[in-house]
């Protein structure tokens, strides 16, 4: 996950906890409330849950797709503050 990884920056000022539910790949849960962002351990409660696969997710961080549509045509799908979430469609979409 480098590209999430790269994407950490970007995060910042989200204020809070987000999770990327990533099905075979894992979660991976970003604290964005800390500066920088950074990983976290999965005992974290997410504020905001992602669920995707790893390969929507790195589209959407590449900008091949847009995270709005994804929603919309069901290729992700929310868990939490829809706040927190479009803060982060703000930060990385």
């Amino acid at each position: 996950m480098d590209r999430l990884r790269a994407s950490l920056p970007q995060m910042a000022g989200i204020g809070a906890v987000v999770g990327f539910d990533l099905g075979e790949q894992g979660v991976w849960l970003v604290d964005a409330r800390r500066m920088p962002p950074e990983f976290v351990d999965a005992e974290t409660d997410a504020d905001c849950l992602v669920r995707c696969s790893a390969e929507n997710l790195m589209r959407i961080l590449e900008g091949k797709l847009d995270p709005m549509l994804a929603y919309t045509l069901g290729k992700i799908k929310l868990k939490g503050s829809m706040g927190v979430a479009m803060k982060l469609v703000s930060a990385i979409g």
